[in-house]
Formats: structure tokens, sequence, C-alpha cells
């Protein structure tokens, strides 16, 4: 058995190198970090039966490219390794845990001694359900004060004027119109809505509806039911080709809404639909759906994938179910995507409005309010509930 060990800067570099000096049928007998970069351990014309005697676990030498698509989620390649070392990274790890949550807790010790009234805003803007890194921007842009409430007023402040909105009404304008998003988050809903707030403006006559939703179940009918209620014609197209007709058949309309098959961000079949809305017609102007009680995480990943179609802006529904906004405005402030619209209800048309950013934060603060009260509530009556079981039994 031919043994040789090599060293690269990353693990891609290595792998070549195994391969271009002992050839594909090499095996990994181990790898670990080194300064400067990665070192690794192959061999060749190997006796499987020894290794397999030695407990030792390899791998073979595969491309770099395979090794990558092997863990796409962490972008680096993974080895097996002995027992004994796979117990010992775990221990590693579960101390570097516990040293990083004690730096972190030694972090904010000194920060609430040095900046009290700048520490307590910071954890005031979490409890907005904004994200850290908001929280941080926001806090380190106020210089410390002694009374609180001018510090956070003006940081309510800032955080409005850090949410873009769009200038334009685009129900005064017209046009060709396709709300996309994830399933569930009302877009249906939010084009009957748009539409009648359109026939109410400028009669219903100029309004019609397009669906090119062919995948969900009773997805036409849902549309077709508000285009009777509204008196205004839905079309259907399943395809690029059949999209384009329709909207060269529907010239004379001022407004034409388009309502998209709604999948979740990793569908692989979101292509097809931004293909569709795409070599439709080059006057389509895309608005991106976000539900505002989605969590943080999927609202980042769906603007991530969606912007894809270039969505000139969003609207977002449902913040009369949400317990807290700070997860919608913070993605919007980090993408710094449009707000056009909110809608708060199911009522059409009347439960829509325009986007105002300074309502939305002042809903965000009505709702952290709303929290911190049944949070107080709740503790006084576990305290009575305490005080009371005290009392009898003692």
């Amino acid at each position: 058995m031919k043994i040789t060990r090599f060293f690269a800067k990353n693990i891609s570099e290595a792998i070549r190198s195994v391969r271009e000096e002992l050839g594909p049928d090499a095996v990994i007998l181990s790898n670990k970090e080194v300064s400067g970069g990665i070192e690794l351990v192959a061999a060749i014309d190997y006796d499987e039966a020894l290794l397999d005697k030695n407990n030792t676990t390899t791998a073979k030498a595969t491309p770099p490219q395979e090794s990558i698509s092997q863990n796409m989620a962490t972008n680096k390649v993974e080895w097996s390794q002995e027992p004994t070392l796979v117990e010992m990274r775990r221990e590693l790890e579960s101390l570097r845990g516990m040293m990083e949550d004690r730096l972190t807790g030694l972090a904010w010790g000194e920060q609430a001694r040095r900046h009290p009234a700048r520490t307590q805003l910071t954890r005031e803007l979490q409890s907005l359900g904004l994200s850290n890194s908001l929280c941080q921007q926001l806090a380190n842009e106020q210089p410390e004060q002694k009374e609180f409430s001018m510090m956070w007023r003006a940081t309510m402040g800032r955080l409005a004027h850090k949410l873009p909105v769009n200038e334009t009404d685009f129900l005064d304008e017209g046009g060709m119109i396709a709300l996309l998003g994830p399933t569930g988050v009302g877009k249906t809903t939010t084009i009957a809505k748009l539409a009648a707030r359109f026939a109410l403006r400028h009669g219903k006559q100029n309004v019609a509806l397009v669906t090119t939703d062919s995948y969900r179940i009773g997805a036409h009918e849902q549309l077709r039911i508000y285009g009777r209620i509204l008196d205004v014609p839905v079309f259907i197209a399943n395809d690029s080709k059949e999209l384009n007709s329709v909207l060269n058949s529907l010239q004379d309309k001022r407004l034409v809404l388009i309502d998209t098959a709604g999948m979740s961000q990793r569908d692989i079949r979101l292509s097809e639909q931004f293909s569709v809305i795409a070599h439709g017609s080059p006057l389509i102007r895309s608005f991106l759906v976000l539900s505002a009680t989605t969590q943080m995480t999927a609202l980042d990943e769906t603007v991530k994938v969606f912007s894809a179609a270039e969505p000139e802006a969003c609207i977002i529904t449902k913040t009369d179910e949400a317990t807290s906004l700070g997860p919608v405005l913070s993605v919007i402030n980090k993408y710094q995507l449009p707000m056009a619209y909110v809608t708060d209800g199911q009522r059409v048309p009347e439960d829509i409005r325009l986007a105002r950013k300074g309502n939305l934060v002042k809903q965000a603060e009505q709702l952290k309010r709303s929290q911190d009260e049944e949070m107080m509530a709740t503790e006084s009556f576990l305290h009575d509930s305490q005080g009371y079981e005290t009392n009898v039994h003692g």
C-alpha cells in the first residue's frame, strides 16, 4: 500500500492533487485543518480487508464538484472519521457552543455597563421581532440619552425612514399586473380587492382577470366566483403563448390583473411560472405578495427566490393575523423591496390600503404592547395562583 500526504489551501485543491497523483481509486485515510490549509492522507493499492479490520472508514477521491454536491447546504465536504475522533469533534463543538454563549453574555454585560440605554433599546427592538442585524444598526445610530422615551421615538422614526414605499399607485396607472408569491399568502383574494377598487374608480368595464394557475384544483373556479361577483371577465392561460393571446385580446382594458400559481419558494416548477410571465408580454409588471404571518427565514428565502422575476414592489397580506410585523419589515428593509399595498382582512374591497411606512411601524409597536400586556397579565395570574396555593396549603 502506498500512502501519501497532501497539503493544499482548501479541500477541493487537495482532492484534485490526490486524483492527479494517485488516480481515482485512491482512498482518503484522514483529513484535518492545518496552518495554511488542509492536510490529507491518501492511499493507493490498499488492502480493503486490512482497512476494515482496523475500522478505518475511507472515501474515494471524488472530484471537487461531486464532493461539494454531497453537501450543498453547507458548501463543504464532510468525511467519515474514526468513532473516537467523531466523539472528540462533538465534544469540541459542544465546548465551542458553551464558550460562544458565555462570550455573548459577557459582551451583553459589557455593553449594558457602558451603554445601558442603548442596550435596553436593542432588547426592545428585538421584542418587535426585528432581525438582530437591524436591531444593532438602529441602536448604534442613536446617541446615548438619559430619556429612553426620546431614544425610542427617534428610533421608530429611523425605522420608518428605512422602509421603502412604492411612490405610485398602480391602480391609477392601470396596465398589466401579475401577482407572484408562495402558496397561501392570499394572492387571489388580493386580486379581487384590487379589481373591486379599480372598478369603483373607473368602471367594471375597464377591468379583466386572468389566471395562469393550472396546478391547484379549483384555482380557476375561485377566481371565476370573484369575477361573477364583481361582474368582470375571467380568462385562463395555461402557458406563455396562451397568455400572450389573451393579453392581446384585452388591450381595450385599462387594468388586467394576472393571478399566478401559488408554489413554495422551493418548488422546482417556479421557473416555469416565471417563464410564462416573462414571455407572456413585456408590458407585465410583477408584484410579490408576502404574508405578515410568515417566519423571517421563509420570508428571506421567498424574496431571494422570487427576485428572479424582478418584482417591482410587494404587497403585504394578513397583517390582521400577525403577532409581529418585525420579520416582514426586516426583510423589506434588507432587500429594499418597496411596499405597494397592505391587506388586513377578508372583506372585498374594504380590507386593503396603500402602504404607509409610518402606519406599519405604529402597528408593529401596538402588537408589541399587546404581547407585553398579555405577558404581564400571565405573570400576574401565575403569581396570584402561587400565593393562593401557599395560603391554602400553609
